[in-house]
């Protein structure tokens, strides 16, 4: 039984199996939220346009995950009369039921294309992607408003499917997926991260693969063979959990140090990291500290000890046969950027370019006069203290130095567009500093 990581992770996998589809006239649709995440790796690996296909379950009154069917755009419903028969539910409570989601639907519809016309799926294929699919009821009301629309070839993917549920499957004109397990209880036992999607993650990721069909995001990702996988890396003392990304023909790699309260599994540096992968570059996202480190939460604030780590996780990564000769560059958010400052500064180590993301370079201290490594610090023009901090910092710094503020971007580069914002800056100083 396959096990994923992530949707990210999940998705790279599935585009895989899809890769016979490249340089076809094929559309990808994503269901909201989980499947969009999926989706957008998939898109991307196929270099075709993303957009959302807006279904929602109808779930049983007094279950709500156990679903007795599925509504969708365009006044699509599927009710599945055995399971309302089975569960006793009345022709009231079903109409209460779809009544309830009809209005979220709408207001997704809404959210999620905000000045934006659905994309035009006549006479094209397309192809429908969920995270996974337990009773098909969404899935099947998908595929039924894609062949509404016009699609001319309807392919349903997902990472994992119930076995049970393929033979019913009766709207697409094939199916794909990596897994279909015999044993399936729900969708979530198959990732070790199932954590939710939020609106702000899809809205993000539709305008960045906006920006990919637009010519906007940089050089197509190489996808002959590649490294993607998870890996434990050993250091003296202790062993991290990361994961490796790295294109066909790589000259250059990221390490990303991610801020209080986060870890690898972070969406917004999952999202960097796929900006930054198509851009050419390699990246490894990993834990700076162990599960039974984070507890403490000191360790989260000890710069000195994150950026004595994260230089040993630089040495062990350069140590490899697959990666010896690259350059090394460091992608920093919050209190991850002192760490990547304070990494940069040792003078055994030729770090190519740092980028800070609402990060803390105050806090590397003593460090920042020798950093040598080209440093670009990205800061919310809504941040308005850490932007202080960052120019403070920033006369501090003797090398090459650029300041670069989002306008109405906080923190957490929640508002719509700042995160891709951020993310494209970071793509263009490392290309710039790593691959020229």
């Amino acid at each position: 039984m396959v096990h994923f990581t992530d949707r990210v992770q999940a998705g790279r996998l599935l585009a895989r199996q899809l890769l016979s589809l490249r340089d076809q006239d094929v559309v990808v649709l994503g269901i909201p939220r989980g499947g969009v995440p999926v989706a957008f790796a998939v898109a991307s690996a196929l270099d075709a346009p993303l957009d959302v296909i807006v279904v929602r379950k109808l779930g049983v009154p007094f279950q709500p995950e156990f679903a007795m069917g599925a509504i969708g755009e365009g006044g699509e419903e599927l009710v599945d009369e055995s399971i309302v028969a089975l569960t006793g539910v009345t022709d009231a409570e079903v109409e209460a039921v779809e009544a309830r989601e009809r209005t979220e639907l709408d207001a997704r519809v809404a959210r999620f294309r905000p000045g934006r016309d659905r994309i035009d799926l006549r006479g094209r294929t397309v192809v429908i992607v969920d995270d996974g699919v337990a009773t098909g009821a969404t899935a099947q009301v998908a595929c039924d408003v894609a062949r509404r629309l016009g699609a001319e070839r309807v392919i349903l993917a997902a990472p994992v499917i119930a076995a049970s549920t393929l033979p019913n499957l009766t709207g697409a004109d094939d199916i794909v997926y990596v897994d279909a397990p015999e044993s399936f209880w729900a969708v979530g036992q198959f990732y070790s991260d199932f954590s939710a999607t939020e609106d702000d993650d899809v809205t993000r990721l539709l305008e960045e693969a906006d920006r990919r069909m637009a010519g906007e995001s940089g050089r197509d990702a190489l996808l002959g063979t590649d490294t993607d996988a998870d890996l434990d890396i050993p250091l003296s003392d202790v062993t991290l959990r990361g994961h490796l990304h790295l294109p066909a023909s790589p000259s250059a790699v990221v390490l990303f140090a991610h801020g209080s309260g986060s870890s690898r599994h972070s969406p917004r540096n999952q999202y960097v990291a796929e900006v930054l992968y198509r851009a050419g570059l390699g990246t490894l996202l990993f834990d700076l500290l162990t599960p039974a480190e984070e507890l403490d939460r000191a360790n989260v604030f000890d710069i000195e000890m994150l950026g004595r780590r994260l230089a040993a996780v630089t040495r062990w990564l350069t140590d490899r046969a697959d990666a010896s000769g690259f350059r090394v560059g460091y992608f920093g958010a919050s209190t991850g950027a002192a760490a990547a400052l304070w990494a940069a500064g040792e003078p055994d180590l030729e770090i190519g370019a740092v980028v800070s993301r609402g990060g803390r370079p105050d806090l590397a201290g003593d460090r920042l006069p020798q950093v040598t490594a080209p440093t670009l610090l990205i800061v919310g023009g809504a941040d308005l203290t850490v932007l202080e901090l960052n120019r403070d910092a920033q006369r501090l710094l003797r090398c090459e130095t650029r300041l670069a503020v989002v306008p109405g971007a906080t923190h957490l580069f929640q508002e719509p567009g700042t995160l891709g914002a951020a993310a494209d800056l970071a793509a263009e100083w490392f290309a710039r500093q790593l691959l020229s």
